[in-house]
């Protein structure tokens, strides 16, 4: 699907309300379309600016199946960390239900899977990721438990801080040319 709004203008900005550093960065970019701003964005590897502003253009169908995607790629890392945790594959799968069936059912069935991981999924692995490249795959992960659960913050924007930058450049490319695809079509 085409992104849900068509140009980004003052108006989507002072509702959305992106850093104060993104405006001031990319203020040249106000009036284009998303799809123009996220290339430039993902072009200049402004990973956490490009997937904020991604998440906020996309259908609910688009955000959940990124969302979806962006996990599937990085959930062997946490199981081979945590392979009794079950928690974040069920929220994956939940989250996959939410896109055929949006159902409130199926989406308070996601927000709780995601609950029921966020916050000790993330205490319980950030030692050990803050010592590898899997600080990217923990964002991603985060991020989209996040999703699943509709929150509206991204979660990305610690993942830029430790070792790993070219694994976690990759893997934000992947997710971003995957969202992009979405959007493309």
């Amino acid at each position: 699907m085409k992104p849900i709004i068509d140009t980004i203008t003052q108006e989507w900005i002072t509702k959305y309300k992106p850093c104060a550093d993104a405006v001031k960065k990319y203020h040249y970019l106000i009036g284009k379309p998303p799809l123009v701003i996220i290339r430039r964005l993902v072009q200049n590897k402004d990973y956490k600016y490009a997937n904020w502003l991604i998440v906020r253009v996309m259908s609910y169908h688009d955000y959940v199946s990124y969302a979806v995607f962006s996990a599937e790629q990085v959930i062997d890392i946490y199981e081979k960390q945590y392979p009794d945790d079950k928690r974040p594959r069920q929220a994956i799968e939940a989250a996959r239900r939410c896109i055929e069936n949006p159902s409130d059912k199926n989406k308070s069935a996601a927000k709780k899977a995601a609950r029921s991981i966020a916050w000790s999924a993330a205490e319980s692995i950030a030692e050990s990721i803050a010592r590898s490249a899997e600080k990217a795959a923990w964002s991603a992960a985060w991020s989209a438990a996040r999703s699943a659960a509709e929150c509206a913050e991204c979660a990305a924007e610690s993942a830029t801080r430790s070792a790993g930058k070219a694994v976690e450049a990759r893997l934000w490319e992947k997710f971003l040319s995957y969202g992009l695809t979405l959007l493309e079509v």
